[in-house]
């Protein structure tokens, strides 16, 4: 997900040189030193382009600030640590550290002698179930990491100051993680460059999430019924992959136990489609304001007040937090730094397409936890 926020982490582009004052002075009056002449800087090795393009700043302005690198590393390595426990607990939920059923091959719990699910403890689970926990945790993390550097590389192409990704951990052990952000000066960002910005991401992580998917549904093994586990609700995508990869003979009924791959491309699938929704400053609000312009206020708005409606109807206070998120950032999209700018027919024909991948990625009910 890229927001278009300056946040305090993001590298300001250095001003203007000032203009030169020997032009209005004439020609400087006898011969010139060499040694005289301003020598250009070398550039160092690794040094970011940007700044050995840049000139030398006036004394009296502040250098461009650098990009935070330890934080979002932290975060990173967080992150990495809540999504191996996920894993490690087989996706139930509960806050780290708390006990946990296991799951028998078969998909069902081992019980006490109250014939309820034994509860096994942190290191337990950890010690019996670590290869998914890795497994998991390599995927889902790819899986982000893709859609954030598909963001974070465009801005660099466009010139656009940027932070690194900022991976957001979450010690309940459903994912492991709530996805990751990036903050961008989107001001200075015109259509097409906030268009190509918006939609990288979510086609990088899908270029993973994809045969994530496959190689979930190929490898699914059978699933007794357990009124205690949590059901993950499939997005319209698996549900039409499901037939043509599942194997009938193994899983008959359709009910196949969550594995690392599944589980990995599930909330891929999630975290894609819920960024496309087109509103706001969203992934879906940068390509909708792209293609449509001014209009895509309206189909925003009108996402906001079904969204109202559905929270209303159904009870839906999960869905709350993620509400006033968006209202908090503005329905609208902002003015790009220059609206005039044509996307073409390729931009413009991708991004009505991509308008279709919240249809194919995202559930409205994707959980479902047993009380």
């Amino acid at each position: 997900m890229s927001m278009s926020v300056p946040p305090d982490d993001v590298p300001s582009p250095p001003s203007p040189p000032l203009p030169a004052v020997e032009a209005s002075m004439g020609p400087p009056v006898g011969p010139v030193d060499p040694a005289d002449q301003p020598q250009p800087r070398p550039a160092m090795v690794g040094q970011h382009i940007s700044a050995v393009l840049a000139p030398d700043l006036p004394p009296d302005r502040p250098p461009p600030r650098k990009r935070r690198f330890w934080l979002p590393l932290g975060l990173f390595v967080v992150t990495c640590l809540t999504t191996f426990l996920a894993g490690c607990y087989h996706w139930y939920p509960v806050f780290v550290g708390q006990p946990a059923p296991v799951e028998r091959p078969n998909g069902s719990y081992v019980r006490d002698s109250r014939d309820e699910p034994a509860a096994f403890t942190a290191s337990m689970l950890i010690r019996r179930n670590w290869r998914d926990g890795l497994i998991y945790m390599s995927c889902v993390m790819g899986v982000l990491l893709m859609h954030e550097m598909g963001h974070f590389l465009m801005t660099i192409r466009h010139r656009i100051p940027a932070s690194y990704p900022f991976f957001i951990p979450l010690p309940l052990m459903l994912t492991g993680t709530m996805g990751a952000v990036i903050g961008m000066e989107g001001s200075r960002a015109n259509r097409k460059e906030v268009f190509d910005v918006g939609l990288a991401g979510p086609l990088a992580g899908l270029l993973l999430t994809i045969p994530l998917i496959v190689i979930g549904l190929m490898i699914a093994e059978p699933s007794a019924v357990e009124p205690d586990r949590p059901t993950f609700n499939s997005p319209l995508i698996v549900r039409l992959l499901s037939p043509m990869l599942v194997d009938a003979t193994r899983v008959p009924d359709g009910n196949q136990l969550n594995n690392p791959f599944l589980m990995a491309g599930w909330v891929g699938l999630f975290v894609t489609g819920l960024n496309m929704l087109p509103i706001s400053q969203l992934d879906g609000g940068h390509v909708s304001y792209a293609v449509l312009g001014p209009y895509s206020r309206w189909l925003g708005r009108g996402l906001l007040m079904v969204a109202i409606a559905y929270i209303v109807v159904y009870d839906a206070r999960n869905w709350i937090p993620m509400l006033l998120i968006v209202i908090f950032m503005g329905t609208d999209h902002p003015n790009t730094a220059d609206d005039t700018v044509d996307l073409g027919p390729v931009r413009r024909t991708l991004g009505l397409v991509s308008l279709l991948i919240p249809i194919f990625c995202f559930t409205p009910v994707p959980l479902g936890i047993p009380h």
